[in-house]
């Protein structure tokens, strides 16, 4: 192959955005001196560290402004769920309080108490609350920012940090409104909401702030999901991959972001999973570590949102029965993901047919000559590819159903 392809600038720019130019300088070595047994050591600690990759989020505000509802909200939880965080109508956060996503425990969002209060005074506050072990933070204020609040974000600034305003409880302004009015017009109403967060803001010192305006209990209205996007983009590719992996499936372009990051992956895992340690399986053309496969298959499911945990979560943030999202899944992937399952599903069936020529033209990671060629990738990558998109479309339908989208 001549040149720089298109399709090699891609794939490129796509490991870069987990290997360093170190790492990728030490994968071509190796495979140069030992092939690609020789490299998969160096791709497994790679997969290991983005597993055990950390994502803190402060959310801070005064008491009463619903950061625990956001926080549930974002996790996918409702107040009575387990792991859920204690929602009440008086301060009752004492101390941060950590509370891990349900699937990714490795992201973790951390309820501060208000800034300003008796047991947190602004002169201890960033101390106490060790600010330097958080990503970002999300300042919410349940009906306009106060003093303390501007003080906050000033000083979050100051350490380099970044914040996001967040307007909470918005559902609940539309209905005092219409319980005060006949009719109200929506549109208008939020745009004054925001106008005067805005020049408040403005006043205290912040020019051109970006307010979002939520409802926690609402989180596929409004500016939920536009925050969301916003937070994604502020990310690194490491800390992003993670962060929306952990985002609830509020929306079909959710699921599609998560796909387009879990296929960066695939490359890795159909690296593993080939080699010469590799064994044949009945039922596949070639050896492979079937193992290896199924593991991945079962974290594109969970990461998607077809677990049984998930199903259920979503049923009941959507109001749905759990069996009615169940029966938009092809069967087999809602139970034990087996290589007769793969076989089935006809997941590996085109590789026969498919010469590696034809796939080094469709995918060339890192350096063709280690990945683009050999049966023994080849049929992995194929196996995955085709596990992920059919687990795609299948989280698509569940999340039309479940919030009645086109």
């Amino acid at each position: 192959m001549g040149g720089s392809s298109s399709s090699e600038q891609v794939a490129e720019t796509e490991t870069r955005s987990f290997f360093n130019q170190g790492e990728l300088s030490e994968l071509k070595s190796d495979f140069e001196t030992g092939g690609v047994e020789k490299v998969q050591p160096l791709i497994k600690k790679k997969a290991t560290d983005l597993d055990k990759t950390e994502l803190n989020i402060a959310v801070t505000g005064e008491s009463g402004t619903g950061k625990s509802t956001f926080i549930n909200a974002m996790r996918g939880l409702q107040s009575d769920d387990p792991g859920a965080a204690e929602v009440g109508t008086t301060e009752t956060t004492m101390e941060p309080a950590g509370y891990s996503h349900p699937t990714l425990p490795n992201v973790r969002y951390w309820d501060l108490p208000g800034m300003g209060t008796k047991q947190f005074p602004a002169a201890k506050y960033l101390t106490e609350m060790k600010f330097e072990r958080f990503d970002f933070f999300i300042i919410i204020s349940g009906c306009r920012f106060r003093e303390n609040d501007v003080k906050l974000a000033k000083e979050i600034t100051r350490l380099g940090k970044k914040f996001y305003f967040v307007r909470s409880k918005i559902d609940a302004d539309l209905y005092s409104m219409r319980k005060q009015k006949k009719v109200v017009n929506e549109e208008e109403e939020l745009e004054k909401i925001r106008s005067d967060t805005v020049r408040r803001l403005a006043e205290a010192g912040f020019p051109n702030p970006t307010v979002f305006l939520i409802s926690s209990l609402e989180p596929d209205q409004f500016d939920f999901i536009q925050l969301n996007e916003e937070l994604e983009g502020d990310l690194n590719n490491v800390k992003k991959r993670i962060f929306v992996l952990a985002l609830p499936n509020l929306s079909v372009e959710i699921v599609q972001r998560k796909y387009e990051i879990l296929k960066k992956h695939i490359w890795m895992f159909a690296t593993l999973s080939g080699g010469l340690g590799a064994v044949p399986v009945p039922g596949f053309p070639l050896a492979c570590d079937i193992g290896i496969l199924i593991e991945a298959i079962v974290h594109f499911r969970k990461c998607l949102g077809l677990d049984d945990a998930s199903l259920r979560r979503l049923a009941k943030r959507a109001g749905k029965p759990v069996e009615e999202l169940k029966a938009t899944v092809k069967a087999p992937l809602l139970g034990e993901i087996t290589p007769d399952v793969i076989v089935r599903l006809g997941w590996g069936a085109a590789v026969i047919n498919v010469s590696a020529l034809e796939f080094a033209l469709d995918f060339v990671p890192v350096i063709d000559s280690i990945f683009g060629a050999g049966p023994s990738f080849l049929m992995p990558y194929k196996i995955l590819s085709a596990a992920l998109n059919d687990l795609t479309e299948n989280a698509e339908r569940v999340v039309k159903v479940a919030f009645e989208t086109d």
